[in-house]
C-alpha cells in the first residue's frame, strides 16, 4: 500500500512539473524528463509523439509568452493522473484545462488526452469553474 501511495504522489508530481516545464516555455527538457518514447498525444491541435509536444508547447510560448498556469487539483488513480487547471492567457483570457495522463510502468508519461473551455464573461451562477 505504501508504495503504490508513494508511486500515485511520484506521478502527481510529475505530470504537474511536466506541464508546468513545457508550459513555460521548456518543452524539450519536459520531454527529456518525463515522457516516454512511445508518447501518444490526443490532442488534435498537437501532433502525435514527443516532437509534437515541443512544437505544440513552443509555439505557445512564441504566440504567448504572458500566459500563466494555475494547478487546482490533482488527482490520481492506477496509471492515470487528472489535472484540472486554470490559465490566464493575454488580455486576461481565461480558460480552464482538465488533463489526463497515462504513466507507464517506468513512470514516464505515455499518454495525453485533454479538454479546454475558456471561462465566461458572465455566468448563471455564482460559481467558480476552478
Amino acid at each position: 500500500m505504501a508504495e503504490r501511495n508513494r508511486k500515485l504522489e511520484n506521478n502527481k508530481k510529475n505530470a504537474m512539473a511536466m506541464y508546468k516545464t513545457a508550459f513555460e516555455g521548456r518543452p524539450a527538457e519536459a520531454v527529456t524528463k518525463y515522457l516516454a518514447e512511445n508518447y501518444r498525444e490526443h490532442n488534435p491541435q498537437a501532433v502525435d509523439g514527443p516532437e509534437g509536444l515541443i512544437d505544440y508547447f513552443e509555439r505557445m510560448q512564441k504566440e504567448y509568452p504572458n500566459k500563466k498556469i494555475e494547478f487546482v487539483r490533482c488527482i490520481a488513480e492506477g496509471d492515470l493522473v487528472a489535472l484540472h487547471t486554470h490559465q490566464v492567457w493575454p488580455d486576461n483570457e481565461e480558460y480552464v484545462t482538465m488533463d489526463f495522463f497515462r504513466f507507464d510502468e517506468n513512470g514516464k508519461i505515455c499518454e495525453h488526452w485533454d479538454a479546454i473551455q475558456q471561462v465566461p464573461k458572465e455566468a448563471l451562477n455564482p460559481n467558480k469553474m476552478y
